[in-house]
């Protein structure tokens, strides 16, 4: 009998040996090398990659030659295939031919012998869902916020996984399809994922939505997996929508700060990839369901002219009565609906609520792309206000260009924001009026920086000033340097982190989580329960915790109100103080500026690391301390960048060495040389060069005098002296402001302070690489040239 069975194996492995062949599949001989073998693999995934490749067998044959290279790559596996015409799938036959003891062990505790053709239980086509346990953490918890995840365990030693296959499968094709995550854990390989899951047993299925765990505990049936699917998303995600509540629902707009869609079809229950896209952009759209098979939504249909014969989708802003977007297709796609949904996340004037939607709304100037300018009202929630935002939200609607994005902010929930914006209006605008400011602006860099300029005579909506905002955009098309205000930014206040929100969201999750409690004491046992339960505790716990913290922090606040109130009075009688910054500046707080004298010449130029670059400020001794002060103001916002680095060099010892240089830049130069032939000699007070000492090229900067008045900006008043290695800190510079200006100042004294007005311009340049280049063949010797003095 044994005997019979071992023949009957060994033939088997034969016919399994000349079903798969991994050289006839490569297409190479059996004494090909390595370097052949690798080659023919490398062309045979790109021809067969099914992302690339249509073919109905291009998966197949993709995992063949995947299979085929691991067996032939590897010396092992590759000798015993030559000798045994073993793979993974029939190795034990090899095993039992030398040994009977083997065959016997593998018969009974190997279950692909039962199960042809001898692919184990887990299916190859499995290895692009496998997890394991940090990408669980880093990528399938957070994304689980924006898509359910549907994730099976399992293990080679399964006899029941196998049964499951063809239904696995079937469902992973169609809910991949919808936008659901698949996940597959091999308990064999990840057992600290599948304890951290609380899977104890194979086969289990499981779902994670938000980052909670639930255990699926029916028959494994297609129908049973997708109403899973579906129950594992949060109620309320889509709203019944019929002639009575319609209008309600798309005029609710304002409170929700979102705009609207709606879903038109003739089904009965909400279908799961519409539940799927409003799970996913819940954070931007509110989503509605109309049924059209119902009597009650006849006039919504009528209202809209909807074609019953199609699923229709209607995006709607601020206007209720006519829609933003349409979409129509006999077959809504899952592509189709995120393109939709993507084009229409904003309302055309959505109020600034927090940082994150800011940041979505203007984003950061990127270099080498088109700019984007962000159109600012700041206004208030008071009726006389209303007038001003309606009249701004009719403007935004016929300025429908990709370039600029509109928005309001409410000045009481953002009053640190608009405090740095306003500072520069002219007056304050009486409220009585409901006159309220627009300010155009460019945000910079992440770090908050932002280019502005308000619009004068503030806004309530008259023709004037539509006309006034129009030539302003206008003018800032053609000229950007129209925004002609700088400053830094503090973080918005997050207005939907109050209190009272913070306990509807946490209702709503406890609501969530307690509906399944009954579902899961039924099915599961305690052990599996404890996650469950661990997290609702600590849900709570965090609930009350906050509630006691944030009363106990109520009480100080009031107790040390009447001590602040003091030292504000005293601030403001003009006793000395801190400036109050609410910006937030780059991880320096000083601007490190070192003098290039023969000594540091070596090291701070000659010997610079590639990709570095030194930025060197030319002064006089009499100028030192104006000059320096106002370079630190201007190249402030590049300290946190690790290849700049800052000097000054001092023109009274070094004359001659600017000489030797600057004869590389002729073209720049012709002006001044012309003055120097006349008899006067050249003043390089107020030039500033970018040196790389590795590529041995320099960028020029020349001073530039813009004529304005020391009144317009105090806040570039000049610092204290620096040494040789000077700090230049903001705080030093705002505390310098703050001294009172000598009337009596000199015209010469004026034009050095704005030699370096366009400083911050040319460093941008700098930084996007555009500006002009001079290379020479040699630094000049700063010690062979330097003049005794």
């Amino acid at each position: 009998y044994w005997r019979r069975l071992l023949s009957l194996s060994l033939s088997l492995s034969v016919c399994i040996a000349a079903e798969f062949d991994p050289y006839r599949v490569l297409g190479v001989s059996r004494s090909a090398s390595q370097g052949e073998i690798k080659k023919a693999y490398k062309q045979l995934v790109k021809e067969w990659h099914p992302d690339k490749n249509k073919n109905p067998e291009a998966e197949d044959m993709f995992i063949k030659v995947t299979k085929s290279y691991e067996i032939l790559s590897n010396e092992e596996k590759r000798a015993n295939y030559d000798r045994y015409g073993q793979t993974d799938e029939n190795q034990q036959y090899g095993q039992a031919q030398q040994s009977f003891r083997h065959f016997h062990e593998s018969f009974y505790f190997d279950e692909s012998f039962f199960h042809f053709p001898f692919k184990g239980s887990r299916d190859f086509a499995d290895n692009k869902y496998l997890l394991n346990y940090n990408q669980y953490i880093n990528e399938v918890v957070p994304d689980s916020f924006r898509r359910p995840y549907l994730i099976k365990i399992t293990s080679d030693l399964c006899f029941s996984c196998i049964h499951i296959e063809p239904i696995w499968k079937e469902t992973v094709q169609e809910m991949e399809i919808l936008g659901v995550g698949i996940g597959v854990v091999d308990v064999g390989f990840e057992r600290r994922l599948a304890n951290h899951l609380g899977a104890h047993r194979t086969p289990s299925i499981l779902g994670v939505v938000n980052g909670k765990i639930t255990f699926f505990h029916y028959a494994v049936v297609r129908e049973h997996l997708r109403q899973f699917v579906e129950d594992l998303l949060p109620q309320r995600l889509v709203e019944k929508v019929t002639d009575r509540n319609y209008l309600e629902f798309l005029n609710n707009w304002h409170e929700y700060n979102k705009p609207h869609v709606l879903l038109f079809d003739q089904v009965a229950t909400v279908p799961l990839l519409y539940k799927l896209t409003a799970f996913a952009y819940k954070d931007y759209v509110q989503f509605g369901y109309v049924d059209q098979g119902l009597t009650e939504t006849a006039n919504l249909l009528k209202k809209y002219n909807i074609n019953t014969y199609a699923p229709t989708m209607l995006a709607f802003k601020e206007n209720a009565d006519s829609p933003a977007d349409i979409i129509q297709s006999k077959v809504m796609k899952k592509q189709i609906i995120d393109e939709f949904i993507s084009n229409n996340k904003f309302l055309l004037v959505p109020r600034l609520v927090n940082q994150k939607l800011f940041d979505e709304l203007c984003p950061v100037k990127q270099f080498h792309r088109r700019r984007k300018y962000c159109v600012l009202l700041i206004t208030g929630e008071e009726e006389v206000f209303a007038v001003g935002k309606k009249a701004f939200l009719s403007f935004a609607s016929g300025n429908t260009k990709e370039v600029l994005r509109f928005a309001y902010v409410n000045q009481r929930q953002q009053q640190p924001l608009c405090d740095i914006l306003l500072k520069d209006r002219d007056g304050p605008l009486p409220q009585v009026t409901g006159k309220k400011d627009v300010v155009i602006l460019e945000r910079r860099n992440a770090a908050g920086k932002v280019l502005y300029k308000p619009v004068m005579g503030g806004w309530n909506g008259s023709e004037e000033d539509k006309h006034l905002l129009t030539e302003q955009l206008d003018i800032l098309q053609k000229d950007p340097s129209v925004l002609n205000y700088d400053a830094m930014l503090p973080e918005l206040n997050n207005e939907l982190a109050s209190v009272s929100m913070f306990l509807i969201q946490w209702l709503y999750a406890a609501y969530d989580y307690l509906t399944q409690i009954g579902d899961e004491i039924l099915h599961n046992n305690w052990r599996e329960m404890m996650p469950l339960l661990s997290l609702i505790f600590s849900a709570l716990f965090i609930l009350f915790g906050t509630v006691i913290i944030q009363a106990f922090s109520d009480s100080s606040e009031d107790k040390q109100s009447k001590p602040k109130a003091k030292e504000a009075a005293k601030s403001e009688d003009g006793s000395p103080g801190s400036a109050n910054t609410s910006s937030r500046p780059p991880k320096k707080n000083f601007v490190e500026v070192t003098e290039l004298t023969d000594i540091t010449y070596t090291s701070n130029l000659v010997k610079l690391r590639p990709g570095h670059i030194n930025v060197v400020l030319v002064l006089t001794d009499s100028s030192k301390n104006i000059l320096l002060s106002k370079f630190a103001k201007e190249v402030y916002s590049f300290t946190g960048s690790l290849t700049l680095h800052f000097s000054f060099l001092n023109v009274d010892k070094h004359s001659e060495w600017m000489d030797a240089l600057l004869e590389f830049a002729q073209d720049v130069m012709r002006i001044d040389n012309d003055e120097d032939d006349a008899g006067h000699k050249v003043d390089y007070t107020g030039y500033v060069l970018a040196l790389n000492g590795h590529k041995k090229y320099f960028c020029l900067f020349k001073p530039v005098y813009t004529g304005e008045d020391l009144d317009s900006k105090p806040s570039e008043e000049s610092g204290a002296a620096a040494a040789s290695r000077s700090r230049i800190g903001p705080r030093e510079e705002q505390q310098g402001a703050r001294k009172p200006v000598p009337r009596a100042r000199s015209t010469s004294t004026l034009q050095i302070h704005h030699k370096l007005d366009r400083l911050g311009l040319w460093m941008e340049r700098l930084m996007e690489g555009t500006l002009p280049r001079y290379y020479i063949p040699a630094w000049p010797g700063l010690e062979k040239i330097t003049a005794n003095k």
